[in-house]
């Protein structure tokens, strides 16, 4: 006698599209009662709005082929499974946001943020320093331009500022 499944069945990944569109919505609410006054473009609400607008897309798509491609979940009677932590892989994230942290009035945005994306490239199992290293300066540079110039906030320049 086979039993008749629910709708919702192999659908619990559900919960991750729910979550990002509640973050997201949250961000787009805080960003349109945010009280700029007469903010010249971008403004205090552009980067909330792109980011909650996004996070509502990735949301939709991402409970689409969730509802489309339901996985359900394996049986498990009498398997034993053993799981694992990979604490080196946290360590190396966690200890790169950590230097980040405390070095980056010191180092500035550029060298902070690039040591940042370097730790989180090799936790995440990339073994190419020398490139990873060029992509994190990269990108660190990238975001420095993008918030100094775009939106005109200023970050930390640290010691490639003269400052320390």
């Amino acid at each position: 006698m086979e039993r008749t499944r629910s709708f919702w069945h192999g659908r619990s990944a559900l919960l991750m599209p729910a979550i990002i569109a509640a973050f997201s919505l949250y961000l787009l609410i805080g960003s349109f009662l945010l009280e700029a006054g007469e903010a010249e473009f971008p403004g205090p609400r552009f980067v909330p709005v792109i980011l909650g607008s996004v996070g509502l897309l990735l949301a939709v798509l991402l409970a689409i082929g969730v509802l489309r491609h339901p996985e359900p979940a394996e049986e498990t009677s009498g398997r034993r499974y053993r799981t694992h932590s990979d604490f080196v892989a946290l360590a190396w994230v966690a200890g790169g946001f950590l230097a980040f942290a405390l070095l980056l009035p010191w180092l500035g945005w550029i060298l902070a943020g690039g040591l940042l994306f370097w730790c989180a490239a090799h936790g995440f199992g990339s073994r190419r320093p020398v490139f990873d290293i060029l992509v994190a300066l990269f990108l660190s540079s990238l975001v420095y331009l993008i918030f100094a110039t775009g939106l005109g906030l200023v970050l930390p320049s640290g010691i490639l500022g003269g400052g320390f």
